[in-house]
């Protein structure tokens, strides 16, 4: 027996604007003369209407001379959700997320499912499956903050070719063990990686060193923490993780590179801000992400 293939619809949108204030059913009826009341509240109760970008079926709900009101003709908004993968920014060419700390960036050889990467693909393939994404850069796995994907060609490209003029600011948070650290400071090593894949740092470059620079201000003391905001000159894989180590003040949780001690389950790094240009309009963008709260408790001692 043949099987029944359903082609997929692209989604057949109207973008409304109300100039004044109103309730939401009251503008939709206004403004689509041609559908039936019924079908109205069919599509509120399906969300296939948004509010400034998100789904919306209150038919009282406030609008404001300015909102931005969506109606989809074809099926529902699908609202991005994950609950350690957070939706920052997007638009044709770019998406910006927060992802939290144990999630993988991308797959490997035992791991190709419930990455930052998977998760972002299933999201815009649902939208279209002609949609594609592509990553640029990496946080690692137990490291949570900001991470920026390509969702174009031309957009992919134009990163990763320029990606150190591109890329304006990125700064980090971490804890450390050890309060008697510097106010600030910059260190600058070769970076190695032996079979292990373990980063070490070297004096000189060697055959395989790769110069790495971080630069570092302490922002607060505690007891037996202090929280610093980390910032790249460089991109090198463990940079922060080993130049702590380095310093004499390893990441909390990062028995890896010398912590003693994980006190909050976690390795304290985070990827607070990223500034950057847009690699297609040019514009600047700027993301910035709060402290989180275990590394406040941590400095808080």
């Amino acid at each position: 027996m043949a099987r029944n293939i359903v082609s997929f619809r692209p989604d057949r949108i109207k973008v409304l604007n109300p100039a004044e204030d109103c309730a939401l059913m009251e503008f939709l009826i206004k403004s689509l003369p041609d559908v039936k009341r019924t079908v109205i509240k069919q599509m509120l109760a399906h969300n296939q209407v948004a509010v400034n970008g998100v789904p919306c079926r209150q038919f009282d709900a406030e609008l404001h001379a300015g909102d931005e009101v969506k109606v989809n003709f074809t099926r529902e908004f699908k609202l991005f959700y994950h609950r350690r993968l957070k939706l920052v920014y997007e638009d044709d060419d770019i998406i910006v997320v927060n992802k939290g700390y144990g999630l993988l960036s991308m797959g490997n050889d035992k791991v190709s499912e419930g990455t930052a990467y998977s998760i972002l693909k299933d999201y815009l393939k649902w939208q279209n499956p002609a949609n594609k994404i592509f990553i640029v850069h990496r946080l690692d796995r137990d490291t949570s903050g900001l991470m920026l994907f390509a969702k174009s060609i031309e957009a992919k490209e134009r990163l990763q070719h320029n990606w150190n003029n591109m890329v304006l600011n990125r700064k980090y948070l971490a804890v450390v063990e050890g309060a008697d650290t510097d106010d600030a400071g910059v260190v600058k090593s070769y970076l190695v990686e032996n079979s292990k894949y373990e980063v070490y740092s070297t004096p000189d470059k060697g055959t395989d060193g790769k110069l790495a620079v971080t630069r570092y201000a302490t922002v607060k003391r505690g007891r037996n923490y202090a929280l610093l905001e980390v910032e790249l000159d460089t991109g090198r894989k463990n940079q922060i993780r080993v130049h702590m180590k380095d310093l004499g003040h390893p990441i909390a949780g990062d028995r890896k590179y010398g912590a003693s001690a994980s006190p909050i389950h976690r390795l304290a790094l985070h990827a607070q801000t990223l500034r950057f240009v847009h690699p297609i309009t040019r514009q600047e963008m700027n993301f910035t992400t709060p402290v989180p709260s275990s590394f406040l408790r941590l400095v808080s001692r």
